[in-house]
């Protein structure tokens, strides 16, 4: 077995400090931060993706994996260039407006962070206007929306019209998710794509980014 596929199962394993010793062996071995990351890490989490999609992984599986991931990043973040670390685009990332819930905004953004995004999380109960600064900031390719209340739905439905009015909708993309929400309602608000968890969101990412 290769040190990559060694590292990709450790990921896989939730084996945090194997994860990081196998990405600095990887690195001590000549190999690019950007092939580690590419071919150890992102391969090890899009399985961990793929597991959780078909219930054979579940959130713990997932937080675990996804913590092993980090440890292998803090070893390639500082060797990687600013080009090579956000190779597969930036997402903003948030709960919106009146909604506190931030586990599964969490999980999107591991997931997205473990398949090569540049992710800023602005965090919960995000009002339009702090997403249209990030907007407008950070010059992102997708903008996450997240909701687990149907009471905080129409606050999705208020940020795109604020970045209509602002004029950026047409310079970005926007994914929506949550329990409550659905492609119809995706498509009724005006939303680019919509993610039914946090596996999917990053085909959708991928897709909206224009990666895959």
């Amino acid at each position: 077995m290769s040190v990559l596929e060694e590292l990709s199962q450790a990921l896989i394993n939730g084996n945090a400090p194997k994860t990081k010793e196998l990405a600095q062996k990887a690195i001590d071995e000549g190999m690019a931060p950007s092939q580690v990351l590419s071919e150890g890490l992102i391969v090890g989490m899009n399985e961990v993706g793929r597991r959780f999609k078909n219930n054979e992984f579940y959130v713990p599986e997932v937080l675990i994996a996804a913590r092993a991931m980090h440890s292998g990043m803090d070893v390639l973040k500082p060797l990687l260039s600013e080009a090579e670390a956000s190779s597969a685009g930036t997402v903003v990332l948030g709960t919106v407006k009146g909604d506190l819930h931030d586990i599964g905004k969490n999980l999107v953004s591991m997931m997205l962070e473990g398949a090569g995004f540049n992710v800023i999380d602005v965090g919960v109960d995000v009002a339009p206007d702090k997403f249209l600064e990030a907007v407008r900031d950070k010059k992102p390719q997708v903008v996450g929306l997240s909701a687990l209340l149907t009471t905080t739905m129409p606050a999705m439905k208020t940020t795109i019209e604020a970045l209509k009015e602002a004029g950026v909708r047409d310079s970005v993309k926007v994914m929506i998710g949550g329990a409550p929400v659905t492609q119809r309602y995706s498509d009724e608000i005006g939303a680019d794509g919509y993610a039914p968890d946090a596996a999917s969101a990053v085909d959708v990412a991928r897709r909206l980014a224009g990666k895959g």
